[in-house]
């Protein structure tokens, strides 16, 4: 395994793609790197997921321009995360939307996620001097709320903690297509440093009983088609049981976490190892899995410092 300090090796520029999933929905993504997604209504626009940077975000912001002369109205998060999050001032949206645990995990932990994440994938945070600050969501709910684009409905819904727990799902009735933020993800390892992985499995039954015929995840090619939607949470959810059941079954025996690390690991290399960002993600999924099946409900807060220390200490 590359010794390389999770993704600071990872320098190669990703090829974007724009695609239309449903009637004037649209998925942007980029080989495994932070997704985003478009919703096009009678008056407006909303995105979802801001990307890690105002320069990324504007990225977002042509590729929507190209489309259609409509405003971009709200900015969705879908949680906490700096990659997901720290573009949103691109948009001038006039609300940015997130539960409202999204934005309690932004008051507790916000900064440190954002120096933690710069150090971990400086390539997502070229320009990070066009960051003005933390986001701070302006309009934020506690399990549902309904924004309207004119007759377009699109439903926010806090489904259960999974990846975060803050995380929401965007639904478009009308065309029964969702977005799921890091809850799913497409053939590319879930990052599970913030999890709750005895919840993760329940909320992706919550979503799969959607019945989407599209879904866009937090990373990879967005799914079209029941048939592929209902592949990408399968294997979303074949990847935490992967994970999380052979670290369970060391605490049990009373492992050391290293020791969790390495047979962990080595079990899950040859069905994962080509999948972006698993070796990044790894060391930070093992040892948060190790927290919570010593009963640690709330994940510890991944600081700069912290990231350095664990890698050295699992890498050694």
């Amino acid at each position: 395994m590359t010794k390389t300090f999770a993704s600071t090796g990872d320098l190669e520029e990703k090829k974007i793609t724009f695609k239309e999933i449903g009637p004037e929905l649209y998925a942007f993504t980029a080989e495994g790197d932070p997704n985003s997604g478009i919703i096009v209504g009678d008056d407006g626009v909303i995105v979802v997921d801001a990307q890690a940077t105002p320069v990324l975000a504007g990225k977002v912001v042509e590729r929507v321009a190209k489309i259609t002369d409509k405003p971009i109205k709200y900015v969705v998060l879908s949680h906490y995360h700096a990659v997901r999050v720290l573009g949103a001032s691109a948009y001038h949206a006039q609300e940015i939307i997130a539960s409202e645990a999204c934005r309690a995990m932004i008051a507790e932990r916000g900064q440190e996620d954002w120096d933690s994440e710069y150090g971990r994938f400086p390539r997502l945070f070229r320009a990070a001097e066009s960051v003005p600050g933390l986001t701070w969501p302006t309009v934020t709910f506690k399990q549902r709320m309904t924004l309207y684009l004119g007759k377009r409905r699109v439903e926010l819904m806090h489904l259960g903690r999974a990846h975060t727990a803050g995380d929401i799902v965007v639904y478009v009735p009308d065309a029964n297509v969702v977005f799921s933020g890091d809850i799913v993800e497409y053939k590319s390892a879930c990052y599970c440093g913030d999890a709750h992985f005895s919840d993760w499995p329940e909320t992706l039954d919550a979503l799969a009983a959607f019945g989407s015929d599209a879904l866009v995840p937090g990373r990879g090619e967005a799914l079209i088609g029941q048939d592929t939607v209902r592949e990408g949470i399968a294997l979303t959810r074949q990847f935490l049981g992967d994970l999380y059941r052979p670290v369970a079954r060391g605490v049990a025996r009373g492992a050391s976490l290293k020791e969790c690390f390495d047979e962990t690991t080595a079990a899950m290399r040859p069905k994962y190892s080509a999948w972006p960002i698993f070796e990044h993600c790894q060391p930070f999924n093992v040892s948060r899995a190790y927290d919570e099946a010593q009963g640690i409900d709330t994940p510890r807060i991944w600081t700069a410092e912290r990231d350095r220390a664990m890698w050295a200490a699992l890498q050694g």
